[in-house]
């Protein structure tokens, strides 16, 4: 990237390097010429600094220090490096809660968050946005136009509370009053004769601390959630006056927040960007199966599917603003990782539409909470190995860019994700957690999960799709040959006839546990379920069941076919094949899997959660062959690919500490190697390996 103009606002071209910087933290901040040299060296690009230090940007209410990051971004910008500037307004300074301690967010509880981490105030509050808009308008003011800055970050990780202040409640009745209209409209929509629940005037909207009503309970959820997204478009709208018309806007998403619905915040950004968290180690070996519902990914299929998610925060490219480059987290999950790991990583995040690979962060910390988060340098802040493979990282960025410019990641399946489903889930929880005793609120995650690891199993190519973000069906069918829908039990009946077209028209699809059981409300439908998309699929039922134990699938001739586990929906067939059934007293009578044509396509109904490899050979089934470039595919492998004006470009890894032979189906030239091969040639992967070829 040169330094007289190429801000990289349309990140078209190839993948780059980043990390975030922070000379401030340093024990010796006059070394910034040497980092940044290290740097260059390395092929890092772009730095992002600034984010998380109020209170060194505003050491007493009103004084402000702004002149410490202009030797950052004079000699960033003297070293061709871009700079993304954050807000500082996640961490929020003593002075501030000192003086208004009222701003602490209010748990459910009743409980006060105390100061002393982070992301502790209300956000929505007008005292509190006053002092943030103005140290915003004190920092952006005076750098966003830098010539360095090439995007701002506005605020880092919104979406860690659930708000209870006593305003925010408030806000919350008018929200309602505002979408309902009126008191009956609202007791007939939430069901609340029930316990009586009946309210006669808008102030009798209780607190949430008390509900019990699961409709509530989602529009609360959607309610917080846009509370969030507010917060970032209301900062988009200061700092966009404050910078140049290319400098762009994004925020560093963490996307299981609970206030996080990420395609709402996306549409508040010019691009999406967010964490990529993951285990290395033996968590990357393919066959491993992580526990999941973490901040991070702990097996390969959670990766991939949290860069595809990444991905469809606005269906377009993105920027990874925070990876692991020593190790993530506390000393007690130090896994630093395998050679060849992180290039594996890097590569994956690219082959999923990811622009920008950045590492949290240039050196690992030596005081505060993060000490054990080790950067690309460590306490001694000399190059070592992981300095040493992601610069031959940047060099493989580098040498692939030309071919991967414009290029689009490609999918054979998609996976449809909803929030609302997410948070009525997180409500009424239909999986046991793990030890037995209580819900899982986490079970939407593990549902859609479950399905999309079966895909990656499977050898496809998955692209997430918000269930707000679908299509017309026409288009729909031509992006995604195979839709999955898992989980989706607050479902809309257009969302449903959706579906349900997007089948008669050629799709082919693949419906999971709780899907269609309840309505857009939240409530639990008063009609055959799975509603509407059950007439189609020539399948209904009448009961579902939690389970306690594993039960036996079995094929239609009784042969053992795999296991079910968590819930059964008790699939009564009505014109659909059974392809799977149980082996069990209650549950024998009940179909597992079903599959009928609909119109041009198909509906399978998948009525559990299978084990992994049936479930993988259930999706394949449904899918087809994966027409990837290798003619049989090791269990440890997959292949990844984007197409773009170049052609198509393949991304292929051996997650496995044992090197893998493949035969290719297709021709292919090596991208970050030397090497060009025929269709038949055999290749061997190296252990904890990534190749990166273009099709021939």
């Amino acid at each position: 990237m040169g330094a007289a103009g190429d801000r990289l606002h349309e990140w078209r071209g190839g993948p780059r390097l980043g990390a975030a910087y922070y000379n401030e933290y340093l024990p010796d901040p006059s070394r910034l010429e040497t980092d940044l040299g290290l740097m260059v060296e390395a092929g890092i690009t772009v730095i992002r600094v600034g984010e998380s230090v109020w209170s060194t940007w505003e050491p007493r209410d009103g004084e402000f220090d702004l002149e410490w990051m202009a030797p950052i971004l004079d000699a960033a910008h003297r070293h061709g490096i871009g700079v993304i500037l954050g807000t500082p307004t996640y961490a929020v300074p003593p002075w501030l809660a000192r003086r208004h301690p009222e701003l602490a967010v209010v748990r459910r509880d009743g409980s006060s968050v105390p100061w002393g981490g982070r992301q502790e105030v209300d956000y929505t509050s007008e005292v509190f946005r006053t002092y943030a808009e103005r140290v915003i308008r004190a920092v952006i003011g005076r750098h966003g136009r830098h010539r360095a800055v090439i995007g701002v970050q506005l605020d880092n990780e919104a979406g860690l509370h659930l708000i209870h202040n006593d305003d925010v409640i408030a806000r919350f009745r008018d929200w309602v009053a505002e979408r309902y209209g009126d008191v009956e409209t609202l007791n007939r929509e939430w069901g609340l004769t029930y316990w009586s629940h009946r309210i006669a005037e808008w102030d009798e909207l209780w607190a949430p601390a008390g509900n019990t009503t699961p409709a509530y309970d989602l529009a609360w959820r959607r309610f917080q959630a846009e509370l969030t997204a507010d917060f970032i478009g209301w900062q988009a709208g200061v700092v966009r006056e404050l910078v140049d018309d290319d400098v762009f806007l994004t925020t560093c998403i963490a996307y299981g927040r609970p206030a996080m619905d990420d395609v709402a915040v996306g549409a508040q950004l010019d691009i999406a960007s967010g964490n990529a968290y993951y285990l290395a180690q033996d968590a990357l070996d393919l066959d491993r199966e992580g526990a999941g519902g973490q901040w991070f990914a702990d097996d390969v299929p959670q990766f991939v599917l949290m860069a595809d998610r990444m991905r469809a925060t606005r269906q377009a490219p993105f920027l990874v603003t925070e990876t692991g480059a020593a190790s993530i987290g506390p000393a007690w999950l130090t896994r630093p990782p395998y050679d060849g790991q992180l290039a594996q990583a890097a590569w994956l995040l690219v082959a999923r539409g990811a622009r920008l690979v950045s590492y949290w962060h240039w050196h690992t910390l030596h005081s505060g909470h993060e000490v054990h988060w080790g950067g690309i340098l460590g306490h001694d802040l000399t190059p070592g190995r992981v300095y040493g493979e992601i610069a031959g990282i940047g060099r493989q960025f580098a040498a692939a860019s030309a071919a991967l410019r414009d290029a689009a990641p490609d999918a054979d399946v998609g996976l449809v994700y909803a929030h609302d489903s997410e948070w009525a889930m997180a409500f009424e929880p239909p999986l046991v957690a793990p030890g037995g005793v209580d819900g899982d609120r986490g079970s939407y995650a593990r549902i859609v999960g479950a399905f999309g690891r079966a895909a990656v199993d499977a050898g496809l190519q998955v692209g997430f799709v918000n269930e707000r973000q679908l299509p017309e069906t026409d288009e729909l069918v031509r992006r995604f040959p195979v839709l999955i829908v898992a989980g989706l039990v607050a479902a809309s009946d257009p969302t449903l006839e959706t579906l349900v077209e997007y089948a008669r028209r050629g799709g082919r699809l693949v419906l999971g546990p709780r899907t269609g059981y309840g309505d857009d409300e939240g409530r639990l439908r008063a009609t055959a379920a799975p509603a509407i998309v059950g007439t189609a699929a020539g399948v209904a039922y009448r009961e579902f069941a939690a389970l306690a134990e594993p039960v036996d699938v079995v094929s239609p001739a009784g042969d053992a076919a795999g296991r079910a586990h968590g819930w059964i929906d008790g699939l009564e067939p009505d014109g659909a094949d059974v392809m799977l059934g149980y082996r069990h007293e209650l549950f024998g009578r009940w179909a597992a899997v079903t599959r009928r044509e609909v119109g041009a396509g198909s509906i399978t109904v998948v009525g559990t959660l299978l084990d992994r490899a049936t479930l993988a050979s259930v999706t394949a089934s449904v899918a087809g062959p994966a027409s990837g470039p290798l003619v049989e595919r090791p269990s440890s492998v997959t292949a990844h690919s984007l197409t773009g004006p170049q052609g198509r470009v393949w991304v292929v890894h051996n997650w496995s500490p044992e090197p893998r032979a493949v035969r290719l189906a297709r021709g292919a030239a090596s991208l970050i190697d030397d090497g060009a091969f025929a269709a038949g040639d055999e290749v061997e992967l190296a252990p904890w390996s990534v190749r990166v070829w273009r099709e021939a």
